[in-house]
């Protein structure tokens, strides 16, 4: 059998990030040979990815980019499953390094994503790495992205929460803390939509449903619950779609006259929001 220095293991380990007894096996198995080594231990990886399948991943952190002009912006998450390794500074740099990437490439779809390169490999046989490394399910279980005017994002501490928010026009005076403020609206209040037009039909059902059913258990007459679901409907939309929610940072108006007061025809074009848990 070859005989394996600590120095060889410890280069190894420096190299893939494995441990030192995963290392000195791999290097004993491969007889010395470096490349041999460190394709032993993806493989370990794929077994431990395999074998790690059916564990639940709801640890990670969530995080949100734009690129320099704000005009691409993105928010992915990766889970694993312990909180220890969702604040390990090794796995907390994998994720950022998955972030700039998407920023530099503008990936359309998570599959998009997890084809791009990362130092040679696709993110995805990335992940495969990571799982080999850490022993943990690690899985890329969010990806959202908005091409607008003006993009921007907000990141909650903890990286538990983030958001993306597009604009219809960029260069308004103030533009950096209107993105932050509407972002920050987002995390806060979680709407279903931007506007009551854009709320998907099946929860406007649901909610005329619910709507109903609470007027018919309140003993109202049976010829009465459908207005009154449709009021119902009224609030729903003002607590849960994005403009006609109360602006967290004064009350007294809604996120649309806030974005009037900056500039009447800047609009909200899309939105989305990640967090851990969802």
């Amino acid at each position: 059998m070859t005989k394996i220095t600590a120095t060889e293991v410890n280069n190894l380990r420096q190299i893939t990030g494995a441990g030192m007894m995963d290392c000195k096996k791999a290097l004993e198995e491969s007889g010395g040979d470096v490349e041999k080594a460190i394709e032993i231990l993806r493989k370990k990886g794929q077994k431990v990815a395999s074998k790690r399948a059916d564990k639940e991943a709801r640890e990670g952190i969530v995080i949100a980019m734009t690129n320099d002009s704000h005009t691409f912006g993105m928010v992915v998450k990766v889970n694993c499953e312990t909180d220890f390794v969702a604040k390990n500074a090794d796995f907390v740099q994998f994720v950022n390094d998955i972030a700039n990437k998407a920023i530099q490439s503008a990936p359309k779809s998570v599959d998009a994503l997890k084809a791009l390169d990362l130092n040679g490999r696709t993110i995805e046989e990335n992940l495969t790495d990571q799982v080999g490394k850490i022993g943990e399910k690690i899985e890329i279980n969010g990806y959202e992205c908005i091409d607008s005017p003006a993009v921007y994002a907000y990141n909650h501490m903890g990286n538990k929460l983030a958001t993306i928010v597009g604009f219809n026009k960029a260069g308004i005076n103030g533009m950096d803390e209107i993105g932050k403020e509407i972002a920050m609206q987002v995390a806060a209040m979680n709407p279903v939509a931007v506007d009551k037009d854009d709320v998907d039909e099946k929860i406007i059902e649901k909610e005329i449903e619910i709507g109903k059913e609470q007027a018919r258990q309140e003993g109202k007459p049976e010829e009465m619950l459908e207005k009154i679901a449709l009021g119902k409907l009224n609030k729903f939309y003002k607590e849960n779609t994005l403009l006609n929610q109360d602006f967290v940072r004064d009350t007294k108006k809604t996120v649309k006259q806030y974005l009037s007061e900056k500039d009447k025809d800047l609009m909200v074009m899309g939105f989305k929001r990640l967090m851990l848990g969802e």
